[in-house]
């Protein structure tokens, strides 16, 4: 049982990171594995639309390959959960953050995320937390991927890592997520139930 934890804060030991430790840390006591990943400093290149990662071929990896989103796409195949998480920036995720979970959700084969379990942290100074939340929790609902809440919506706030800590709320936030996290993963390893047939691919273009 493994989830993998992104760090899409261009700070690599910040705020975001100290979120995604406490959730390391829970899941630890939950006997779950996890990884935490970092998104960097670099540049990250956004999907230029080249559909490479759609050939055969060539499925399932970004062509785009300077950067970790391969090495988290392969992650990701044997996981059974992923947390995404980003600092706040001007009210949504951070533009690398951005760059990087459109690549990783866009590349990744439906059968590397289709029921799998998903949850987002966010972490900001004071506001806009709730907009960058409701952002990053649409890479989960377009991919058959269940989220997994907490007791509030996943959000820390501080400047520094001991601001977050002192943010009581917060921390608790970030421990339930990680225990239902762990709960419901248990619970899919558990179950004898199989996964639904999928229904067949169908795109309707809007176009007359």
């Amino acid at each position: 049982m493994k989830v993998l934890l992104i760090n899409g804060s261009p700070n690599a030991n910040g705020c975001t990171f100290t979120g995604l430790s406490i959730i390391k840390e829970q899941l630890e006591k939950n006997s779950v594995d996890s990884e935490i990943f970092q998104v960097g400093k670099k540049p990250v290149s956004g999907c230029t639309a080249c559909r490479v990662c759609k050939q055969p071929d060539k499925a399932g990896r970004c062509v785009i390959d300077n950067d970790s989103v391969n090495i988290v796409a392969e992650a990701l195949k044997k996981a059974d959960g992923i947390i995404l998480g980003s600092a706040v920036h001007f009210a949504s995720a951070s533009g690398a953050a951005t760059s990087f979970f459109d690549r990783l959700f866009y590349c990744t084969e439906r059968e590397t995320k289709r029921l799998k379990f998903g949850a987002c942290i966010v972490s900001c100074r004071r506001g806009g937390n709730s907009s960058a939340f409701d952002q990053l929790n649409k890479y989960f609902t377009i991919s058959q991927m269940p989220v997994v809440s907490s007791c509030y919506w996943n959000g820390i706030h501080g400047y520094t890592p001991e601001d977050v800590y002192a943010d009581e709320e917060g921390v608790r936030i970030m421990r339930t997520l990680a225990n239902n996290m762990a709960y419901l993963i248990k619970c899919k390893h558990r179950s004898n139930v199989a996964l639904p047939e999928e229904e067949p691919l169908a795109m309707t273009n809007f176009i007359r």
